[in-house]
C-alpha cells in the first residue's frame, strides 16, 4: 500500500484512477457471475451480482481503502462449487473469467488507441493507456496462485487429486496470505511487485502502449 506525496497526486488518482478501477473491477466482477450462470450456477444471479452496475459491486472497506492508499478490493461474487457439473473445472473457468474480461478490456482499448487516436501525446491517449495499465495490473495480479485470488482455483484444476485436499487447506489462510503479498515491508511482496511489475510492461508493449 502506498500513500500520496501530494494533495495534486491524490487528487489526479481520484479524477483519473479510481473511475478507471471501478470500470475494471464492475466487469471483472460481472464476467465471473456470468461465467458461474452459463455452467450452472445461479447463486451470484439471485443475489443481483450479474450486473454491470458497480454499485452492486463496491466493498465499502475496499473502496476506502482503494481512494487513500491504491490498493483495494470489491465484494467476491458468491459461487456454489457444489451447482456445477465439474467442480474444480467448472470453478477454474469461471475464476478465469475475470482476469479474461480484464484482458479483453486491454485489448480493445488498445485496438481504440490504434487506430481512432492519432496524437500520442492527448488527454485522451494518457486515459486509455491508464485504463489499460489498471485491467492489466488486475489480471495479473488475480492469476497469483494464493487463495483468495482467482490463481489459486485455476491452478486447483490441473493439481493431481491427491494435491487438491492440501491445496484447498490454503484457504484457511487467505488473510494471513494476502497480507504477506501486500504488506510493503515483506519480501515476498517485493519480489510480487516486480513480477507483476514487468509483466505488465511486457503485456502493455505487446498492446502498442
Amino acid at each position: 500500500m502506498q500513500l500520496f506525496s501530494s494533495i495534486q497526486e491524490f487528487i489526479q488518482w481520484i479524477l483519473i484512477a479510481v473511475p478507471s478501477i471501478l470500470i475494471a473491477s464492475t466487469v471483472h466482477e460481472y464476467a465471473h457471475a456470468y461465467s458461474a450462470f452459463k455452467l450452472g450456477d445461479a447463486t451470484a444471479k439471485a443475489e443481483g451480482r450479474m450486473t454491470l452496475n458497480p454499485l452492486k459491486h463496491i466493498d465499502p472497506i475496499g473502496a476506502l481503502s482503494m481512494i487513500l492508499f491504491r490498493f483495494g478490493w470489491s465484494k467476491p461474487v458468491p459461487i456454489n462449487e457444489y451447482n456445477f457439473v465439474n467442480r474444480e473445472r467448472d470453478t477454474a473457468i469461471t475464476a478465469l473469467a475475470g482476469p479474461l474480461s480484464n484482458l479483453l478490456l486491454a485489448f480493445l482499448t488498445a485496438l481504440i488507441n490504434h487506430f481512432l487516436i492519432k496524437d500520442s501525446l492527448s488527454l485522451i491517449a494518457f486515459l486509455l493507456y491508464i485504463f489499460a495499465t489498471i485491467n492489466v495490473a488486475l489480471a495479473v495480479f488475480n492469476l497469483i496462485p494464493i487463495p483468495p485470488l482467482d490463481g489459486h482455483k485455476i491452478v486447483r484444476a490441473i493439481l493431481p487429486k491427491s494435491l487438491r485436499y492440501y491445496w484447498e487447506q490454503l484457504e484457511k489462510y487467505s488473510l494471513i496470505l494476502i497480507l504477506v503479498l501486500i504488506l510493503p515491508f515483506s519480501p515476498l511482496s517485493r519480489w510480487v511487485f516486480s513480477f507483476i511489475n514487468n509483466t505488465l510492461i511486457w503485456i502493455l508493449a505487446l498492446l502498442g502502449f
